[in-house]
């Protein structure tokens, strides 16, 4: 039988001929056979859980009817608010299940909670939810007591031999040998995506579109290979990697997006806590927590190009990349080429924070508006209440030294009397009164209190603060907050 390469070697859906059960098939499919049991199918992208579970839905055939959604699917997600809400009878699938809210994932463990416990095998709502690493303890963590009564399984990279095994059969069904396939396994590390997506783009570049009457050898260079392979992902996924490294509001100065999404391309794993990368690789440290806790949530928020193709979790900071071609695309990306196309500035001097806040205690409120305002706007900028969690264990002093001096673009003092007497705002002061000459201080006059190195004839910003006006925060955005960001774009 002549087969298309395609057809062997199948880069969307099911493979037909190179499908390769994992080592724990069997146990997966009884469970999901198991009137009643729950089961949870976790591991990186990449390693074929989507695959296992439709291959082991057409094993069972359609008798064993089983609805399939997925958390990437907005109609789907609506079905799947459904099923919590109505319970109805059935066996549901409920793929990218890490993509739910943590209200409507608890709400499902806990009809699968009910499901494990009933002795009506034929009224129940069976679910088998699929979803990133670890995906299985931190449900149980949700709801403690399903852990005996749930069958959670994970799906590990493929070894040599699995890899093989699929390079092997696609040869066979093309009527080819494919030389130094051993190269294959080291480039895809497993994936078996992956590997698919190598093997296709070797035979199209040999020539081979479909079964060969004579066996031919097949011989490549991974190099090639792999640069074909990521400029056919390039028109798919550029555009939402640029989006995402550019921000909600590009500035050319506003790069820790673009660290960021560097870092977990090179560290190896499409799946990262960003506070473990933080802690592991200090260059990028101060990038990951200037985003982590609001910019990043409103970055996803405000894209829907680059909540498609990126996932993050605020509360555990898990950020994923589900598709392994975009992990593979980001893998192998030309960083500086991106860079430059981003338009980000070439510039020596590298600043955790576009502005730091120096404020009394008095002047909290309007601190935090302007804050919280430049954040929504995507401006890092420090303000102490937002990076507690980030400093726990240090001296507050030894930080605003260093942020006050050395990692702030810009430092906006709220002058006024409270600012000259009070003791942190003082210390403050010390440190980024220095900066004055280097223009890159910036004061908000509340009244005409004069301080030590800061001239009167500073060009600032006058503002009557009355925190009774209903009408304070709109003035505030017009005459402080738009003003700043004029001012560092």
């Amino acid at each position: 039988m002549s087969l298309l390469v395609e057809e062997v070697f199948v880069t969307e859906g099911v493979p037909a001929f190179t499908f390769v059960r994992p080592p724990n098939y069997n146990r997966i499919l009884v469970d999901v056979r198991t009137p009643g049991k729950p089961v949870i199918l976790e591991g990186q992208s990449g390693t074929g859980k989507t695959t296992c579970i439709r291959q082991i839905l057409t094993d069972l055939g359609e008798s064993f009817g089983t609805v399939y959604f997925t958390a990437r699917d907005p109609v789907d997600v609506s079905n799947i608010e459904s099923i919590a809400r109505d319970r109805p009878s059935g066996r549901y699938v409920i793929d990218d299940f890490h993509r739910l809210s943590a209200a409507l994932q608890e709400s499902l463990i806990d009809i699968s909670k009910l499901s494990a416990e009933s002795s009506d095998v034929t009224n129940i709502t069976k679910l088998i939810i699929v979803g990133i690493n670890q995906l299985g303890s931190s449900l149980i963590q949700l709801v403690p007591d399903i852990a005996k009564r749930i069958g959670i399984h994970r799906i590990q990279p493929g070894g040599l031999s699995e890899i093989s095994e699929l390079i092997s059969t696609g040869c066979v069904k093309l009527n080819i040998n494919i030389l130094q396939s051993e190269q294959i396994y080291e480039e895809s590390r497993g994936d078996y995506w992956l590997t698919q997506q190598l093997c296709q783009e070797i035979c199209i570049k040999a020539g081979i579109l479909s079964t060969r009457e004579h066996i031919v050898d097949i011989d490549f260079d991974i190099n090639t290979i792999r640069r074909d392979v990521v400029e056919q992902l390039y028109s798919a996924h550029y555009p939402a990697v640029k989006e995402f490294c550019r921000g909600k509001r590009f500035r050319p100065s506003n790069q820790p997006y673009f660290k960021v999404l560097k870092a977990i391309g090179q560290n190896g794993s499409s799946n990262v806590d960003l506070n473990e990368l933080a802690n592991s690789d200090p260059d990028i440290r101060g990038s990951i927590n200037n985003i982590k806790e609001r910019r990043l949530p409103i970055l996803m928020d405000s894209k829907p190009m680059v909540a498609r193709s990126f996932y993050y979790n605020k509360e555990t900071k898990n950020f994923s990349i589900d598709d392994p071609a975009l992990f593979y695309f980001i893998q192998h990306l030309d960083w500086e080429r991106l860079r430059k196309d981003c338009g980000f500035r070439d510039d020596s001097s590298e600043y955790e924070f576009e502005i730091a806040l120096s404020f009394a205690g008095e002047n909290r409120e309007l601190a935090s508006h302007i804050a919280v305002q430049l954040e929504a706007l995507d401006v890092p900028v420090f303000y102490d209440e937002m990076f507690e969690t980030n400093f726990l264990g240090r001296a507050w002093h030894s930080i605003f030294t260093e942020i006050f001096t050395n990692r702030s673009r810009y430092v906006v003092c709220i002058l006024d009397e409270h600012h000259q007497r009070k003791i942190w705002p003082t210390f403050e002061r010390e440190n980024f009164a220095p900066r004055v000459a280097d223009e890159t201080v910036i004061p908000i006059f509340l009244d005409d209190t004069k301080f030590v190195g800061i001239p009167s004839d500073i060009v600032g910003i006058k503002f009557s603060f009355n925190p009774s006006d209903e009408g304070w925060r709109k003035k505030a955005d017009e005459e402080i907050v738009l003003k700043l960001v004029d001012k560092i774009t």
